[in-house]
């Protein structure tokens, strides 16, 4: 495991820190050296995270719903008293949902922006002072959702999309106070956020759930976590406004560029191997 010595005694904000990357950059920054509050609305699996990294760091543990906004208001300050205050805020708690636009509803609709997009500006707005104080780094995970539209998937659309733009004009906000502001965008990574996403309408599709997370883990899962978390934690390191996790990401992000409305053949392609269609 590749660990990051700039990160040694720093304190390190980890949300979605019980599976996937989120479980994979809190054992790097442990391995690191860095202290970490970790949180996570699955306790259980927050606590494997915690045995994982084992007794050698610092760290502070918390179950927490990134809906609940008082919670969050709460958090910042509880962190600061434990911990000092954040040198680095990783925000990659996130919820996936399937169900084409149509046949969602509005709450699921919400339910998804709650968390993904109103989740991180909570975090970001709770701890940003703290963060202007260290002269730290606020790390949000979008997705190469978060630069091509999907069809299926306009609710994790709108909320990646969201960050994105919502980082970016924060990084210009932060220039005078030493903040950096970095988006995030992993493609396809070998975690179980298709597994345990939840479903409004997979019919417009023609498919199910099962075999959704069996041509997903087969043709569009290629980085593994442990290297999702160390691209992100190098370009973190080297105070990266705009990092891709994977290969698929950065020729997605290039294609978008330069063919700003074909790239949509290239969309649905993807998604018809994603679909088994």
């Amino acid at each position: 495991m590749k660990t990051f010595p700039s990160f040694d005694g720093k304190v390190c904000v980890v949300t979605g820190a019980a599976s996937g990357i989120g479980r994979a950059v809190a054992i790097a920054l442990a391995a690191s050296g860095a202290r970490l509050a970790l949180t996570d609305i699955n306790s259980d699996e927050l606590d494997k995270t915690v045995e994982m990294i084992g007794g050698a760091n610092q760290h502070k543990v918390d179950v927490m719903d990134m809906a609940d906004a008082q919670a969050i208001a709460a958090y910042a300050p509880d962190v600061e008293a434990a911990l000092g205050p954040a040198d680095y805020v990783f925000n990659i708690a996130g919820l996936s949902r399937f169900g084409d636009f149509r046949n969602t509803p509005a709450e699921s609709f919400e339910k998804v922006m709650d968390v993904n997009f109103y989740g991180m500006v909570r975090m970001s707005k709770a701890f940003l002072e703290q963060l202007i104080k260290t002269k730290g780094g606020l790390v949000n995970v979008s997705s190469i959702y978060g630069i091509i539209g999907v069809p299926g998937q306009a609710h994790y659309c709108a909320s990646k999309f969201g960050i994105r733009g919502f980082s970016e004009a924060l990084s210009l906000e932060m220039l005078d106070y030493g903040v950096t502001v970095t988006s995030v965008h992993p493609g396809g990574v070998k975690t179980n956020v298709v597994r345990n996403g939840e479903v409004d309408s997979l019919a417009h599709i023609g498919t199910t759930k099962d075999s959704l997370i069996e041509n997903f883990d087969k043709n569009a899962a290629r980085t593994s976590a442990e290297d999702a978390a160390t691209i992100i934690l190098d370009g973190t390191e080297r105070k990266k406004l705009l990092v891709l996790v994977g290969g698929d990401a950065t020729f997605v992000q290039r294609l978008t560029r330069l063919f700003p409305v074909r790239y949509r053949n290239f969309v649905m392609k993807r998604q018809a191997r994603i679909t088994g269609r």
